[in-house]
């Protein structure tokens, strides 16, 4: 049986928090029905398939690439590095990874193939998609009782209105990325240090 493992992140885009990367394989002798691209499903079914895949899949790791790390080597390349981290991390190594967009990383244990839009076409790359935006959210959610105020909790950090007029009243916290755009404004008047 050939293990394929699918690999997909959340969270490229916002102005805060980790980019969550996830790899997974799935047992072939339990499909999970209703596998498709995180955005395309309810909270509350992401969280249903999520614990199917954790209950089934045969190996499956997740990786939190940090707002320092994403600062220090922009968000393209945290990405790529997550996403090496992830299939390393994995109990099994597969005979080959399908990973989600149109970029590899480098040093994989296995081969591999990008597919864009992969999250709605592989099954394996949709379960990565869900345990990544699922397992992103509950951090989001956690990061918006450390620093109250920005709404981390309902935007996920992302330059929603809400989330930009609350950086504009509150100033960045720790878990702004600074090297992005609105943020970025902040440090290079100096204002927060």
């Amino acid at each position: 049986m050939k293990r394929i493992a699918g690999v997909d992140e959340a969270g490229r885009g916002p102005l805060a928090g980790p980019v969550v990367v996830a790899a997974v394989i799935l047992d072939p002798r339990y499909p999970i029905i209703g596998l498709n691209d995180s955005k395309q499903l309810s909270e509350l079914r992401r969280n249903v398939l999520d614990r199917a895949i954790r209950e089934h899949a045969l190996a499956f790791h997740v990786i939190e690439v940090d707002a320092a790390m994403i600062d220090r080597h922009n968000i393209l390349q945290a990405t790529l590095s997550g996403m090496r981290d992830a299939l390393r991390g994995l109990a099994i190594v597969p005979d080959e990874a399908l990973i989600d967009g149109n970029k590899l990383p480098t040093d994989l244990p296995c081969r591999a193939r990008a597919i864009v839009a992969g999250d709605a076409l592989v099954a394996e790359i949709s379960a990565a998609s869900i345990l990544a935006k699922v397992h992103r959210d509950r951090l989001l959610v956690e990061l918006d009782l450390l620093h109250p105020g920005y709404g981390f909790a309902i935007h996920k950090g992302y330059p929603t209105p809400e989330h930009l007029a609350a950086l504009q009243r509150l100033g960045p916290c720790a878990a702004h990325r600074r090297s992005f755009a609105p943020v970025k404004r902040f440090f290079a008047a100096d204002l927060f240090g």
